[in-house]
């Protein structure tokens, strides 16, 4: 059988509060983000892995707050005042400033948009893979502002977690199932959020290429094919 074409489309993926399951391994953090009035200083690092859902909780406390987020990579062609004046802003991938890559005067855009805000009585939420100790800085300034920052951490997904995770990955794809699938891969796969995610894009593509359902057969060789790339 001739394979079908395939177009590299963007899932559609939902954001809001009510697709946002809650377990034990997120629930302090969701916690803690809710509680804004009660961050110290005005300020949050919410910290975890590539998929453990700081994007979407990122996106629950702004939209509950109207805040704006920004790519951190971004900061240097923000307008930094205009920024401050609303009050609440989510930095996203904040570790990412000291990459080598980032425009220059990046670190100093989040540096007077700390400052600004914060004088101001607003809130920052910072999201990143790393706490920001361990960012390697090269303004002092920025650094001592970072390091004296609450940091609450999302944890690895549990079974009902990661269990969520394939569902909404389903989901967002508007993927069926069988509904024994997702017990199944829980069980085999590797258990992180960004697994999951890769997993149901590997399944799409294939599915969609050979004209085929998911079913256990096809989850089975594709994370045949990954332990293999991993030997």
């Amino acid at each position: 059988m001739a394979e079908q074409l395939t177009f590299d489309l963007p899932s559609r993926e939902a954001l809001g509060r009510d697709a946002f399951f809650v377990s034990p391994a997120n629930a302090v953090a969701l916690a803690s983000v809710d509680q804004t009035e009660f961050w110290p200083s005005g300020k949050l690092a919410l910290i975890g892995p590539a998929g453990a859902g700081k994007t979407h909780l990122a996106h629950v406390w702004a939209s509950d707050h109207d805040a704006i987020i920004v790519p951190g990579d971004s900061l240097a062609a923000a307008d930094i005042p205009a920024l401050a004046q609303r009050k609440y802003v989510a930095v996203e991938d904040a570790d990412r400033l000291a990459a080598r890559a980032t425009p220059a005067g990046t670190e100093e855009a989040l540096f007077h948009l700390h400052n600004l805000l914060l004088a101001e009585g607003g809130r920052l939420l910072i999201t990143a893979r790393t706490a920001p100790n361990h960012w390697p800085l090269k303004l002092p300034d920025l650094a001592s502002r970072l390091q004296g920052t609450s940091v609450v951490t999302l944890d690895a997904p549990d079974d009902a977690l990661l269990g969520a995770i394939l569902y909404k990955q389903f989901e967002d794809r508007q993927i069926a199932v069988p509904a024994t699938l997702i017990p199944w891969l829980i069980k085999r796969m590797e258990r992180s959020a960004e697994a999951a995610q890769l997993t149901v894009q590997r399944l799409d593509k294939i599915a969609l290429r050979e004209g085929k359902p998911i079913t256990r057969t096809l989850a089975a060789q594709v994370l045949a094919t990954d332990a293999g790339a991993d030997d």
